[in-house]
């Protein structure tokens, strides 16, 4: 097994997402590694549909991304991790967790799978997308859904 030096942790602020942040802290230790948490705001534009027009001013976007800044630095607060980083993405979360950790050099991507199947295992998830296209290893966390 490779020695990691930078694990990007994909935090997506569910309930179940804790098991995802107990087995990154547990491979941060065991190699001593930087660690970085990323969360990607899904860009609200994709999910308009047009129907009721939205003031100009409203960015909600942007007002996700503060909320999710808030959210990542509490979780390194929480866990003491104060030599950790954080970046929030605007986007496609399986693209940009790819793009971002290429940028970083990380080397292992963590992110939690909800197992799927059927029709959602044929439309893709985040996982799969990242599993097939990172450019470093991924451990992909099994979590319960409720």
């Amino acid at each position: 097994m490779s020695s990691y030096q930078h694990i990007l942790v994909a935090a997506d602020f569910s309930n179940e997402f804790e098991s995802v942040m107990v087995k990154a802290l547990e491979l941060q230790k065991l190699y001593d590694s930087r660690l970085t948490l990323i969360h990607v705001v899904e860009y609200t534009g994709a999910m308009y549909t047009g129907e009721i027009p939205l003031p100009e001013d409203l960015d909600l976007d942007q007002r996700l991304a503060k909320q999710a800044e808030t959210k990542l630095q509490a979780m390194l607060e929480q866990h003491n991790l104060t030599n950790a980083g954080f970046q929030v993405e605007i986007g496609t979360p399986k693209r940009e967790i790819i793009r971002v950790a290429g940028e970083l050099e990380a080397d292992l991507i963590i992110l939690g799978s909800h197992g799927r199947h059927g029709l959602q295992l044929l439309l893709g998830s985040t996982a799969n997308g990242v599993l097939h296209q990172a450019p470093c290893d991924v451990l992909a966390v099994r979590v319960e859904s409720d």
